[in-house]
Formats: structure tokens, C-alpha cells, sequence
């Protein structure tokens, strides 16, 4: 029984201190211009949104949350987002791999006259993290993650990390 309840503890206090760290970093790079919703949120039945992935091509094809859209991040176009979606009421989620590049996009959306922008936090390596499904280009549950950089693939836990 005492193993059990210092196991618990242990892996409550290593999941306290991921999640610290991971505010800790979109605090030094983000500003908070647009609000997060939590993987969590994200993955209940009932949350209608547009989902857009602000990755690159390639992170994108090797695996994305279903029914995401790519929109990239080094050749985002405003215009190719207002084609896909008309109507500036629609509830839109945007991610990348932690929450970074995805900012900026959500405020170019909310700049453009979007008014229901959240920012994935954490992003797909969060929702990998929390044992949620990603797919890939053929629209089949991977295991595959693209982790961006050595520097950036220490805040992906579950999954193989990708880096071509």
C-alpha cells in the first residue's frame, strides 16, 4: 500500500513539474494574446471547432490531430484561411508542436477579424503526452510525432520522435 500511494505521489509530483515547465516556457516565449484551451477540453465530444495546424508540411504529414487543416507557419497566408473559413464566428483551434508558433497565427486570425481563436497548450506534443490519438497523412492512427528539433524533443514524452 505504501508503494502504491509513492508511486501515485511521484508520478503526481513528475506530471506537476512537466506542466510548471511547460508554463514556464510559453511564458518566456508567448505573451497570453490569445487564450489556451487545455488538451483536455479539446478532446471532449461536445468541442466544435475548426482545427488548423501551424506546423510545417512535414511535421504535418508525419502526424496531426484528425481533421486538422495545415495552414503552416513559414508561409502562412490570411487569405488561404478566410477560403476554408468564411465565417469569422467559427470557433478555431490552432496548434503546433507546443504552443509557440501557433500564438502568432492565432493572433494574425485575430487580427484578420477572427473572434473565437484558442491556442492549443502544448500543443501536438501535450496531446501525444496525454495518449490521444494523431494520424497521419493517410489518415491512420500513428505512434509518430515530428519533434521538430533535438533541442525542442525533450517535451515530447510518448511516441517516436520524428525529425525528418
Amino acid at each position: 500500500m505504501k508503494k502504491t500511494v509513492f508511486l501515485l505521489i511521484l508520478i503526481q509530483s513528475f506530471t506537476s513539474f512537466a506542466q510548471k515547465s511547460i508554463d514556464k516556457l510559453l511564458k518566456q516565449y508567448n505573451d497570453n494574446s490569445v487564450p489556451y484551451i487545455t488538451v483536455q477540453e479539446l478532446a471532449m465530444p461536445k468541442t466544435n471547432a475548426v482545427i488548423l495546424d501551424s506546423r510545417e508540411l512535414k511535421e504535418y504529414k508525419t502526424s496531426h490531430l484528425k481533421n486538422a487543416i495545415h495552414v503552416g507557419y513559414d508561409k502562412f497566408k490570411i487569405d488561404s484561411v478566410k477560403k476554408i473559413i468564411p465565417n469569422k464566428n467559427t470557433k478555431i483551434v490552432i496548434y503546433c508542436s507546443l504552443g509557440i508558433r501557433s500564438e502568432a497565427i492565432a493572433d494574425s486570425l485575430k487580427k484578420a477579424g477572427y473572434k473565437h481563436v484558442e491556442n492549443l497548450y502544448g500543443g501536438i506534443f501535450e496531446w501525444k503526452n496525454n495518449d490521444l490519438p494523431v494520424y497521419n497523412l493517410n489518415e491512420k492512427e500513428t505512434d509518430s510525432v515530428h519533434a521538430f528539433s533535438k533541442e525542442w524533443s525533450k517535451w515530447l514524452k510518448k511516441g517516436i520522435k520524428v525529425y525528418e
